[in-house]
């Protein structure tokens, strides 16, 4: 199995690794990935400690607890098996571990916090995802639900990418229905929003130094690559891998999709759905998904950011409407007669068909949300300015308004 690679390069690297953390969440602590881990770390007689409590959709609070252990760990390397949640706590940890002066609020993205540039080396981060979705194995991005606004927000640079992403599809094999489904729908939105996002001659501002530039660059040449191949990806994948878990062709391609995708919205950012996405989950009530082993509230990330996603390119489909078109007919729809002004629509409709296909929640509605929540997740949209700006369409409060209206009910 590709985890026989972790501890070689431990093994060749051995003068400057003398300790490594193993970070999970306790589901995973007992089950095939962790344990292959765990044994290839025995074998080759690396000494490690694990951290096994990540929360499933982090908290400010718990990449705290983890940042606590990272600290008082010293260690040399960091091994994060998991998905989107154990792989983005594990960047924040050896991030401010690495910089153990710094302030929580440092680095989190402005305006929520200060969003000061990443200047110290970091220790290596080898990233194993055992989802099919979040594609932070490729990013440089560690997103976390900030409790005290109710809103969701990240750590953005490049300093924090994991060295080495480790993409094994027999961990796609275990993963229940829904989280298959609701990582699958990032991949989607991943793919969708990087194509569709800002290009990268129109995002301002354009920082002379690179250190200062943002992560995220607006669509370009290289990232449309990466998008257009997830896009195609999850076309003839998504609807296999969530209907039978033994398609490991199906799941395989979805885990390959996840990383693609990534590579591509790490480069050139995501846009409305994401950004609305924060507050949906942020503002949870009392929605628990199926499939989900958790003690909490909470909406999978990838369920928030999809059920906007009408609405979303619907409205983003007046700039460039070719690109919606085109994506459009990747998901299925017949484009053949098609009216280019008719390109959101014919998006929005084929997404809205490709979800009730796969039985997901008729909206924000259907997830505890009424339009009396209107006026909060707009509030917890605004300050997604690292994401809402790379929407190719500017958007008022009223447009936001309308977009959330549209977005509690689907069908």
């Amino acid at each position: 199995m590709g985890h026989e690679a972790i501890s070689p390069f431990f093994q060749k690297n051995i003068f400057f690794i003398l300790r490594v953390c193993l970070m999970t969440d306790r589901n995973l602590s007992q089950l095939p990935p962790v344990k292959a881990v765990l044994n290839s770390l025995a074998k080759y007689g690396i000494n490690f400690q694990m951290y096994d409590k990540v929360r499933v959709e982090p908290t400010d609070q718990s990449f705290l607890d983890a940042i606590a252990f990272a600290k008082k760990g010293e260690f040399d390397a960091y091994v994060a098996v998991g998905g989107g949640s154990v792989i983005d706590t594990c960047k924040a940890a050896n991030l401010y571990a690495s910089s153990p002066m710094s302030d929580f609020l440092d680095y989190v993205n402005a305006p929520i916090g200060k969003g000061k540039p990443v200047t110290v080396p970091l220790k290596p981060l080898i990233a194993v995802p055992t989802t099919a979705g979040t594609g932070s194995e490729t990013t440089g991005v560690a997103i976390f639900d900030f409790k005290k606004l109710k809103v969701k927000t990240g750590i953005a640079s490049r300093a924090i990418k994991p060295i080495l992403g480790i993409i094994d599809p027999l961990h796609a094999l275990s993963m229940p229905e829904r989280i298959v489904a609701n990582s699958g729908f990032d991949v989607l939105c991943h793919a969708l929003e990087s194509y569709t996002a800002l290009p990268y001659k129109m995002r301002s501002p354009c920082p002379s130094n690179p250190i200062s530039r943002p992560a995220y660059q607006g669509s370009n040449p290289i990232s449309d690559v990466w998008a257009l191949h997830a896009l195609r990806i999850v076309a003839k994948y998504l609807k296999r891998a969530i209907r039978n878990p033994e398609d490991r062709e199906a799941r395989a391609s979805m885990h390959l999709a996840s990383a693609f995708a990534g590579i591509g919205f790490g480069n050139a950012g995501v846009h409305l759905c994401h950004g609305m996405s924060y507050p949906i989950s942020g503002l949870v009530k009392t929605y628990k998904p199926k499939d989900y082993n958790v003690d909490h509230s909470l909406v999978p990330h990838g369920l928030s950011v999809v059920l906007t996603s009408p609405a979303v390119f619907a409205f983003t489909a007046q700039v460039h409407p070719e690109r919606h078109l085109e994506a459009a007919g990747i998901l299925g729809a017949d484009v053949r007669t098609a009216r280019i002004k008719d390109a959101g629509f014919i998006l929005a409709d084929t997404l809205r068909k490709f979800l009730f296909d796969l039985n997901v929640d008729d909206g924000l509605a259907a997830i505890g949300y009424s339009k009396a929540d209107i006026p909060e997740l707009v509030k917890g949209t605004l300050p997604q300015e690292r994401v809402t700006k790379l929407s190719p369409r500017p958007q008022t409060e009223e447009d936001l308004s309308a977009l959330f209206e549209a977005s509690m009910k689907l069908y």
